[in-house]
């Protein structure tokens, strides 16, 4: 339901109606009272920002992201943060706690222009670009950060995730290891399947054979993951070396190892994609390569304050990656 549609629902005149939902003086209170009890009727909902969309700006843009509580989306808001301070925009912020229904629920929030623009970071389980697309096509400025979709044809700001998952196989090749696994996230997301093509190209390049049962797919919750994790490590051919595509997963290891008595780095070498001050604190401190996340989340807002503000072409879609960097700690 629309204004256009409720004001041919009330043979009224799009104008009408509109100033009727604003509380105009030059509306009678008849035709008020006749346009909300319509607009209640059937389900219209009242929003006194959506004339303003399209004659000026509301300064605000909307973020969202899977969750919370992770070491690369605190740095990514701050950095999002610095931007939208700088140009006077204010930031909302919606999380989908990695569920679809939830991703596509709060894109039809926003869709009625509550915001100037979007940058969104897609959940885990997002199967279906659809809602994204009709966004896209309704005009409005999406950004796409991180978890990203090659079905859009969005502006989009990434880390390099293949090269980084390269450097860090490779790291632990030049460590001696002969038997490399790797922990995933997720099947079809971009962060997690750049990190794993990687580590394929390393091996391929270093002559080491593939094995897929070394290629452990974690999306569960922490109790599965290290299930899953436990179980390569007792196996008969167990790796002696682990390259986690998050942190969680080499926390994950971490606690495994203690519990079968295996030492970091003596008997398992372990480096992840991380962000977060505790990589330095764990016991041994953990290698890692760091993703720019403070820096993303800058270039991400920077490029849709332009878009909203129409300083590049909407059809000019920027691709952005920002190179990551190795960390070289205990654990390797």
């Amino acid at each position: 339901m629309n204004l256009k549609t409720l004001a041919q629902e009330l043979n009224l005149s799009f104008s009408t109606v509109s100033k009727a939902l604003r509380d105009s003086h030059e509306i009678s209170s008849i035709t008020k009272n006749r346009v909300i009890a319509k607009a209640n009727e059937l389900n219209y909902q009242v929003n006194p920002l959506a004339s303003s969309f399209r004659k000026q700006k509301t300064k605000t843009i909307a973020l969202i992201i899977p969750e919370i509580v992770n070491d690369f989306f605190g740095p990514v808001i701050n950095g999002i943060e610095s931007i939208a301070q700088e140009k006077g925009y204010h930031v909302l912020v919606y999380l989908t706690h990695e569920c679809m229904q939830k991703e596509i629920a709060i894109f039809k929030l926003l869709q009625s222009g509550r915001v100037d623009g979007i940058m969104l970071s897609l959940s885990e389980r997002t199967s279906d670009t659809t809602h994204l697309k009709e966004l896209n096509e309704r005009g409005v400025p999406l950004i796409l950060f991180d978890r990203i979709s090659d079905q859009l044809d969005v502006s989009t700001v990434t880390t390099d995730n293949f090269a980084g998952g390269i450097t860090a196989t490779e790291h632990l090749i030049e460590r001696g290891c002969k038997r490399i696994a790797f922990l995933g996230i997720s099947k079809t997301l971009s962060v997690s399947t750049g990190r794993m093509n990687g580590y394929l190209e390393a091996l391929k390049r270093n002559s080491m054979e593939r094995r897929d049962n070394r290629i452990i797919c974690c999306d569960g919750d922490d109790w599965e993951n290290k299930k899953l994790i436990r179980n390569l490590l007792k196996s008969k051919d167990r790796p002696d070396g682990i390259f986690a595509s998050v942190e969680t997963l080499a926390i994950s290891t971490y606690e495994v190892c203690a519990e079968l008595g295996l030492n970091i780095p003596n008997d398992l070498k372990v480096i992840a994609f991380s962000n977060s001050y505790l990589a330095a604190l764990l016991n041994p401190s953990l290698t890692a390569i760091r993703q720019p996340a403070y820096e993303m989340g800058r270039e991400a807002a920077a490029t849709l304050v332009n878009l909203v503000e129409k300083r590049v072409c909407p059809c000019h879609h920027q691709k952005t990656e920002i190179k990551s960097k190795l960390i070289v700690r205990n654990s390797t």
